[in-house]
């Protein structure tokens, strides 16, 4: 039985030893160029993207920053969780995290956890998640106050990349006013073809 506080934060520490114990031989695969799922060939490239040129221990190195900067626990199952998220480089769902997270094959954190570890790293600006996809990715910049991203999702390959505009989060600010709707969220989401996969499809993507 999972034993923790109510805050959810005393979960037994064995379960992410696995997986922590690891991450020295991992670090070194974020510093390699990004590869697709379909087996696009990015070698001798350089990153596919300006999130992913940011090495994972960088962003994980942010997010402990920022949480001292404002008095802020990141626990281990948050960190571990954010660590998931910032190797994969890629949308990953809750229970993709939880796989992640099974030490051996054996028996994963509770779905519960994952989940209000989730809560804290989104309301905190460290991750982002993906309406379309109902599916998360770690966030490796420092996005200013009141900073809008648009995110393109490629279809083919899950690559998925962020842009700040500020243009258009003003236009839609101004439409929201104009019909006196105060909007709480603003998430716009670009579903189509990545310029690699553009250049590079591979043999599923061709059409007849």
């Amino acid at each position: 039985m999972l034993r923790r506080n109510i805050h959810g934060d005393d979960l037994a520490l064995p379960r992410f030893r696995h997986y922590r114990e690891t991450m020295a031989s991992r670090a070194a695969q974020s510093h390699a160029p990004h590869r697709h799922d379909h087996a696009h060939d990015h070698a001798g490239e350089a990153a596919c993207c300006a999130g992913h040129a940011i090495p994972a221990a960088e962003t994980v190195a942010r997010a402990e920053e920022t949480c001292r900067q404002r008095g802020l626990r990141l626990t281990p199952q948050r960190r571990a969780v954010l660590e998931v998220l910032a190797e994969a480089k890629r949308p990953l769902g809750a229970y993709d995290i939880i796989e992640q997270l099974r030490p051996g094959g054996g028996r994963g954190p509770a779905p519960i956890v994952i989940y209000r570890a989730l809560d804290f790293l989104r309301e905190n600006g460290f991750i982002h998640r993906l309406e379309s996809l109902n599916a998360f990715i770690a966030c490796p910049h420092r996005h200013g106050s009141g900073e809008k991203v648009v995110f393109l999702i490629c279809e083919a390959c899950q690559h998925v990349e962020e842009a700040v505009a500020a243009p258009l989060s003003e236009a839609m600010a101004r439409l929201a006013q104009g019909h006196g709707f105060a909007a709480r969220r603003q998430v716009i989401e670009l579903a189509g073809i990545c310029r690699h996969c553009q250049t590079h499809p591979s043999d599923e993507d061709r059409t007849p």
